[in-house]
C-alpha cells in the first residue's frame, strides 16, 4: 500500500510523525510519501519542527504560503492534484483541521483515492471557526476516520457516518509527546530565559477570533496585566499576534507589563520543556489543551468553546473565554492552590499510531 501523508501547519507535524514511523517499520506492507504543503513556511513555524522531531525531510514541498482561506485552499488543491496524479497513492492520510487538510481531502476524493483522517470527529459546534468547517467537510469525505476520543465517535454517529468507517484509536499527539519527553532535558530554555521551573505561566495566543479584534485582544491583555503581577508570563509570540498588537497600537500597553516575557516562537522540545514545568498555561490552541491534560498542568483556554471537551470533563482544562474577570479569577484560584485534578483520557497512552497501522493492515488484507 502506497500511502501519501500531507502536513501543512504546526500541529500536523506532531500528528503525522508517529503514524509514518510505525508504517515505515513494515516496508513489506507500506511505502510512504510525505508532502509538505508549506502552509506554514518560515523557519520558526515549520522547519524547526522537522528538526526537533527527527522527522525525515518532506519528499515534496509545495510552497503554498499564506493568503486568504480561499486562496490557500485553492492553491493547495491545484498543487496537491498534480502530486496525486503523479504519485498514484493507494491512500492519502490527512491530519487535523487546517486548510491543507480540507484541500487534500477534497482533491483526493474527486480522484477516487481513499482518504484517512487522523483526529476525526472533533467538534466545537461553532461554525464561525474556519477549522470547524474543515473538520466537518473532511470527515464527510474520509473513508477511514481515526478518532482520539469517545465523544468524537458520538459526533460522527450523530452525523450519519457509517460505523464501519470510524475507528477509535486514541490521540496521536500523545504518541509524540511521550516519545519527546525523554529529550526535554536537553533543552536549555530555562537557563536562556532565566526562569525557575514551576514559577511562571506559559501563554500562547494566535486565533483570529482573539487577535483580530481590538476589543477582544485588549481584554485579554488586561487580564494578562493582572496575572503577570503575580508571576512571570512567558509568551512565545505568534507572528500574527505580534502584527495585530502593532496594528491596534497596543505595543505600549504590552511593554508596560514588565513580567510579560515576549520571546520568538519556540521549537517543539523547548516549548514542551516550558509547558511541562509551568504553574499554569493559558492558550487558545487545541493541541495544548490535550498536552496539558496528559502533563497534569492546569490549563485556561481563552475561547468560548472547545472541540476537545474531554480535556475539560476529564482533564485539567477550563474554558474561560476572553473575559478579563473570568480569566483573572480562574488564574488566581490556581495560584492559590485550587488545581483541577484530572485524569488521562482513554487510549491516550502513546500507542495510537500502532492502532492506526493495525486497522490499515487488516483492511489491506
Amino acid at each position: 500500500m502506497k500511502i501519501l501523508g500531507v502536513v501543512g501547519a504546526r500541529p500536523n507535524f506532531m500528528k503525522i510523525d508517529p503514524v509514518l514511523r510505525v508504517l515505515e517499520r513494515r516496508p513489506e506492507l507500506f511505502s510512504t510519501v510525505l508532502v509538505h504543503t508549506g502552509q506554514h513556511y518560515d523557519e520558526s513555524m515549520s522547519q524547526v519542527f522537522f528538526r526537533d522531531l527527527g522527522l525525515r525531510p518532506p519528499d515534496i514541498n509545495l510552497g503554498v504560503g499564506s493568503g486568504s482561506h480561499a486562496e490557500q485552499t485553492g492553491t493547495t488543491m491545484i498543487q496537491v492534484e498534480k502530486v496525486l496524479l503523479t504519485e498514484q497513492p493507494d491512500l492519502v492520510i490527512v491530519v487535523g483541521d487546517v486548510n491543507s487538510t480540507l484541500a487534500t481531502a477534497v482533491t483526493a476524493a474527486k480522484l477516487q483515492i481513499p482518504v484517512a483522517h487522523v483526529e476525526a470527529g472533533l467538534r466545537s459546534f461553532d461554525r464561525r471557526m474556519p477549522e470547524e468547517i474543515n473538520r466537518i467537510a473532511t470527515d464527510v469525505l474520509s473513508d477511514y476516520l481515526f478518532t482520539p476520543s469517545r465523544d468524537a465517535d458520538e459526533n460522527l454517529h450523530r452525523e450519519g457516518v457509517p460505523d464501519e468507517r470510524v475507528h477509535f484509536v486514541g490521540n496521536v499527539m500523545i504518541d509524540t509527546l511521550q516519545r519527546s519527553l525523554e529529550f526535554v532535558e536537553r533543552s536549555s530554555i530555562f537557563e536562556r530565559l532565566g526562569v525557575e521551573r514551576g514559577q511562571y505561566a506559559l501563554l500562547t495566543l494566535h486565533r483570529p477570533s482573539n487577535v483580530d479584534h481590538v476589543q477582544v485582544l485588549s481584554e485579554i491583555l488586561e487580564a494578562l496585566g493582572e496575572i503577570q503581577k503575580a508571576l512571570p508570563v512567558i509568551f512565545p509570540i505568534h507572528p500574527r499576534t505580534e502584527k495585530q498588537i502593532g496594528k491596534f497600537g497596543l505595543q505600549d500597553r504590552v511593554e508596560a507589563m514588565k513580567e510579560l516575557r515576549i520571546i520568538p516562537p519556540l521549537g517543539y522540545l523547548d516549548f514542551l520543556a516550558l509547558e511541562s514545568q509551568a504553574k499554569l498555561v493559558l492558550t487558545d490552541s487545541g493541541g495544548i489543551q490535550e498536552e496539558t491534560t496528559v502533563l497534569e498542568i492546569p490549563c485556561l483556554t481563552l475561547r468560548e468553546n472547545t472541540e476537545r471537551p474531554v480535556t475539560v470533563t476529564q482533564g485539567t482544562n477550563q474554558i474561560v473565554g476572553h473575559d478579563r474577570a473570568r480569566i483573572v479569577t480562574a488564574a488566581s484560584s490556581i495560584l492559590a492552590g485550587d488545581v483541577p485534578q484530572g485524569r488521562i483520557p482513554e487510549l491516550w497512552d502513546g500507542q495510537a499510531a500502532e492502532r492506526i497501522m493495525t486497522v490499515l493492515r487488516e483492511h489491506l488484507k
